[in-house]
This record gives C-alpha cells, structure tokens and sequence, in this order.
C-alpha cells in the first residue's frame, strides 16, 4: 500500500519560535501560513509541518497522491480505497473519510502506543 509522501506534524506552541528553530537546522521553508497557524518545512527528504493550535499531539502525516516534494502522482491509490482495506484489515479509525466524496480527504488512526497517524489526501481522486 503506498501511502505518499511522509513528514512528521508537530503541535507547537509558538509557529514563529518553531519556524527559526528549525531552519537554523538547516529547514527551509516550503510553506508559510504562519498567519493561519502552521507552516510546512523542508530539509532535503525530510519534511516537518508545524501546527500552532490545531492537533493535541505530535503525529506521522502521509499524502496519497503526492511525492516527497508535493507534486501530484500520475497514478496513485485514492484515500477512500485506502480507508477500505485498513478497515478491512480490522483497523478503527478515529476519523474517516467520507466515501461518497472524491475530493482531498482525510483519516486518522492510533498506533498501539497512541500515535496518531493521519492519511491527508490534497489532491482529487486519481481518474479510474
């Protein structure tokens, strides 16, 4: 199952803190909208998200339809069909998709040890 792109969301208390934190570890920033309270930042193949007020804890993010560097797959497997099979596979979602939709969508799920782990799809279902 190819889950997309990967980075790491970060609950932070201070955006702008966060934001010169990370780029003198040599981040850049791909994306800022600090003004809406998060900001997306990259160091070659690891991306980092940055969400003041929005998420309780720190999570794994996966992009179905999209690469390390955000641009849209040719082809890729939608995030309802996704939500599918991890339920088929007797997963419980904390949050789900919904199936009649074909837009961006998103899911969350837990891990055993209370990670969440959120599939965030930007992108329209891929054409079948």
């Amino acid at each position: 199952m190819d889950l997309g792109a990967f980075s790491v969301s970060l609950a932070v208390k201070d955006i702008a803190a966060s934001m010169a934190f990370y780029q003198k570890l040599g981040f850049t920033v791909m994306g800022d909208y600090s003004e809406q309270g998060w900001a997306i930042l990259k160091n070659e193949n690891t991306v980092i998200g940055l969400f003041q007020g929005m998420f309780e804890k720190n999570m794994l993010t996966f992009n179905p339809g999209w690469n390390a560097d955000t641009s849209t797959k040719d082809t890729f497997e939608d995030i309802r069909s996704i939500q599918k099979r991890l339920k088929d596979a007797g997963l419980d979602l904390v949050e789900e998709a919904d199936e009649a939709s074909t837009g961006p969508a998103h899911l969350i799920l837990i891990d055993p040890d209370g990670n969440p782990i959120m599939l965030d799809q930007h992108v329209p279902a891929p054409a079948t």
